[in-house]
């Protein structure tokens, strides 16, 4: 038998970090088992289904590199199939229409409320003939005796009563299906038979069997996994920071970093924390997933990406970096090779945002000196280091990073200081800060023209702090 899973996000806003897992767990699943991977759209909620949201989650997807074999599915595309199978449950007795008032069902909610006992319909209009010209709903015939066993892939056996479930509404008096009688046709009819989905919607699954049991349909098997919470051990929200798929990459995250701290929120294989995808669809087990809900921990994804960023090719992190660049008005194919700066920014940031932002000085000029490091490095006798060098670099003919690392140790060795002594006022000179790759990849990146203008400007700031002494 194929293994087949499915991912079908509701588009009523974007991938979140829930979904994506989801996702993440379903797809391994399939390709672990060699089965295939649906994307349906469950966008039957008409109100607050936007095309924005189907191409941000479609957009989601496709950076994380989850590709899918078969869909996208639309659900508002399937109506007619929808109204076939809930036509066939009325022909066999399955299904009933019921005209119970508004008024009538909120009574009966208040008295179970009242009496302390779950809120269910009462079957009134079961045995009754509701004229199907008249304002009426469709509901599924529910067995009334027995239990569903949910033989779940985390859980383990769930059961439910029958008597607890009551006669739910399958078709609203404007015509429309409701979620779990789509779901079901569309699980039938896509040959779904291992659904992987958050614990939420373990209460729908005995509704969803029954439908499939009365349809004639072996249920597929299930797996709900817990969900996910924030530091302070409520759900994970927006005021948590970012959870859109979307923002991650926003703010400087890799693909890979964010699959490998998503695959290990509830699941793990040993003691192991970096995971290749081969590794995940290899090593990945639904039946390993925790039962307890996970914790999302920002610095862990923080580190992961730095590793990702240390240890990735250095011509996808300029390709990736670029668009970060062009927010700070930069323009990447002006000035230094891109994938040179990556080369010697990688150990430096845990970002792409951060490594755009320190990187910024090689092609352009930098508004103001750093306080702390201007009133450490450009003082009066920092001068004459900064106009020695400045001079030696004036007189290069050929700008290399062996060149120029020479030029730094031989004006401290004609000033008979130590090398530090030149380099760190050169380069708060030139970035404007302590803190840069080395000096030789500094001034490379940097160029010529633009080291020996900033450290004129250097040598004037250090002229105004005299004046003003």
């Amino acid at each position: 038998m194929t293994i087949s899973t499915r991912f079908a996000p509701s588009p009523t806003g974007y991938l979140h970090v829930g979904g994506a897992r989801t996702a993440l767990f379903s797809w391994l699943y399939a390709r672990k088992h060699g089965g295939q991977f649906v994307l349906r759209i469950e966008d039957t909620d008409l109100e607050r289904s936007t095309a924005e949201s189907v191409n941000a989650i479609l957009e989601g997807m496709t950076w994380l590199g989850l590709e899918y074999d078969k869909g996208p599915f639309y659900q508002t595309e399937r109506f007619e199939r929808y109204n076939e199978i809930i036509q066939q449950l009325m022909d066999n007795g399955l299904a009933y229409r019921c005209n119970c008032s508004r008024e009538r069902l909120d009574a009966m909610r208040d008295e179970a409320m009242k009496n302390k006992t779950k809120p269910r319909y009462d079957g009134h209009c079961r045995n009754r003939q509701v004229d199907p010209n008249e304002p009426h709903v469709i509901r599924f015939l529910n067995p009334e005796d027995g239990a569903v066993v949910v033989d779940d892939l985390v859980r383990g056996k769930v059961a439910f009563s029958n008597a607890e479930l009551d006669d739910l509404i399958i078709k609203r008096t404007d015509g429309s299906p409701t979620y779990n009688l789509t779901v079901v046709v569309d699980d039938m009819d896509m040959d779904i038979n291992v659904v992987i989905r958050g614990d939420d919607h373990l209460n729908n699954t005995p509704r969803q069997i029954n439908i499939l049991r009365a349809l004639g349909q072996e249920p597929p098997k299930y797996a709900h996994v817990p969900m996910i919470l924030g530091d302070d051990g409520a759900r994970l929200s927006k005021r948590h920071g970012a959870v859109s798929v979307m923002q991650y990459r926003e703010e400087g995250y890799l693909p890979e970093a964010l699959l490998n701290y998503l695959v290990r929120l509830g699941w793990s294989h040993g003691d192991q924390e970096i995971f290749t995808v081969d590794e995940m669809i290899e090593l990945f087990d639904i039946d390993a997933v925790n039962k307890a809900a996970s914790t999302f921990n920002t610095e862990k994804l923080l580190w992961l990406n730095q590793h990702y960023i240390k240890t990735s090719d250095p011509a996808r992190i300029a390709h990736l970096l670029s668009p970060h660049m062009g927010k700070l008005d930069i323009d990447p194919s002006e000035g230094a090779d891109l994938v040179d700066v990556v080369r010697a920014q990688q150990e430096r940031a845990k970002t792409l945002v951060e490594m755009a932002e320190i990187s910024a000085f090689i092609y352009k000029d930098f508004d103001a000196y750093d306080e702390k490091a201007a009133k450490k490095n450009l003082r009066p006798a920092d001068r004459k280091p900064l106009e020695a060098v400045q001079v030696a670099l004036q007189n290069l003919d050929e700008w290399t990073r062996e060149i120029l690392h020479q030029t730094v140790e031989q004006v401290a060795e004609a000033l008979e200081v130590k090398m530090g002594k030149v380099a760190q006022p050169l380069r708060v000179a030139v970035v404007g800060r302590a803190a840069s790759p080395g000096i030789d990849d500094t001034l490379y990146l940097v160029g010529k023209e633009a080291c020996l203008s900033r450290i004129e400007r250097a040598l004037e700031f250090i002229t105004q702090r005299e004046q003003n002494a």
